[in-house]
């Protein structure tokens, strides 16, 4: 039987009914914003529908490089050969030729702050089972579902538009996270804002995030342009303990691109802030027990629990304990029993698992008598429903 536990102690400053979720309006086709510290997603729009990412699909070709150099399978100062068809690729370049042999370093650079596609199908030949940028896509595709990027396939390394190339934002985001966490040694190279490889065509050494130089915290991690896809940006910023990672496309020029990147993190740092929901050891609710020496144990997290929530509005907080019960003991403290569920208009469901505050150890001979007294009251006392089953006529 699902019961709802009386909450004891909710921390007072949960005083934030969420409105301001749903109240950010972007321009973009399709967008992401998630809190990294919360795991809350503040922003999701069309986040799951595969569109053309163009050169945000690099930072697949990145994070594949990343663990190629993790396990030993390439070095930062390996040097690599330029192919032919790597060579030949248009657009965003770091004007590789045939005669050019490019350590792996340099070759990251180029992707990530020059956005070469032909770099990114350098590296993609290198790591390719059978040394092409078609068997290394496919390669790609696996992994990404391996990580749970479900709605991602990849035709080439580079994003180059193709027929079936496709990514959703949502995507993106778990990319960019996976990128942040796994790799926290290599990820300073997206903040880069310039990389002038070999002297080679100086105009195009800058790095084209628009957030970079901005003072708001943005250190990566990549743009996008094709004319399927519209303008993107794959962004993070950090400010004081709180990283925000978004995800947009779709956008019309370059120029609103950086302005709606640049709005989107301004309003998840201010209109969100962080609070201590529930503290370990703080007794929030009771659940009943069944057969037990206590007829009730008490309810508490196993850790300080953060949540984001919005800072302007006021109003209560909409919490409650939920369980199957009674529970029957034996008990051991730090059993899960419960969850506590928080529901904060325009912001997802939370979900925080409550676990036992004590031991509670199975009754004995009189706890087992008073429970079946209270199972035949059930049963035949008052207001028993004892009446005689009429059978129904033929």
């Amino acid at each position: 039987m699902l019961f709802s536990a009386r909450i004891f102690a909710l921390c007072a400053s949960l005083t934030a009914t969420a409105a301001l979720g749903q109240g950010f309006d972007t321009s973009a086709e399709a967008a992401y914003v998630y809190d990294q510290g919360t795991g809350t997603v503040l922003l999701a729009k069309n986040e799951d529908t595969p569109l053309p990412p163009a050169s945000m699909s690099k930072l697949m070709t990145i994070y594949m490089t990343f663990e190629a150099i993790a396990d030993g399978r390439l070095t930062v100062d390996e040097v690599l050969p330029v192919s032919a068809e790597a060579a030949a690729y248009d657009g965003s370049s770091m004007f590789l030729d045939t005669t050019d042999r490019v350590s792996v370093e340099d070759l990251l650079r180029g992707v990530i702050v020059l956005s070469g596609n032909d770099a990114s199908a350098v590296l993609a030949e290198a790591l390719s089972p059978d040394g092409t940028e078609a068997g290394f896509a496919r390669l790609m595709t696996q992994r990404a579902q391996q990580m749970g990027m479900m709605n991602s396939t990849f035709v080439n390394s580079n994003g180059w538009p193709a027929a079936g190339h496709r990514m959703s934002m949502e995507d993106l985001g778990i990319l960019a996270n996976r990128l942040i966490t796994d790799y926290p040694t290599f990820y300073p190279l997206f903040a880069e804002t310039e990389f002038a490889f070999d002297g080679r065509v100086p105009s195009n050494s800058r790095n084209r995030n628009p957030l970079l130089t901005l003072g708001i915290g943005a250190d990566g991690l990549k743009t996008g342009h094709t004319q399927e896809a519209g303008y993107g940006l794959t962004g993070s910023a950090k400010q004081g303990d709180r990283r925000v990672i978004f995800v947009i496309t779709g956008l019309q020029t370059r120029e609103a691109r950086a302005e709606e990147a640049e709005r989107l993190v301004n309003w998840a740092f201010r209109q969100f802030a962080e609070k201590e929901v529930a503290t370990a050891g703080t007794r929030i609710a009771e659940a009943e027990i069944w057969m037990g020496d206590a007829p009730t144990v008490g309810l508490t997290v196993a850790e300080d629990t953060t949540l984001l929530v919005p800072v302007l509005n006021e109003g209560g907080i909409d919490a409650e304990v939920v369980y199957s019960g009674p529970i029957e003991a034996p008990i051991t403290a730090g059993d899960q029993l419960a969850e506590l569920v928080i529901n904060l208009d325009g912001l997802p469901e939370k979900r925080l698992p409550l676990v036992a505050e004590t031991d509670v150890a199975r009754g004995g001979f009189t706890t087992r008598l008073r429970t079946a007294a209270l199972v035949l009251w059930d049963k035949f006392g008052p207001g028993a429903d004892t009446a005689e089953e009429v059978p129904e006529e033929a």
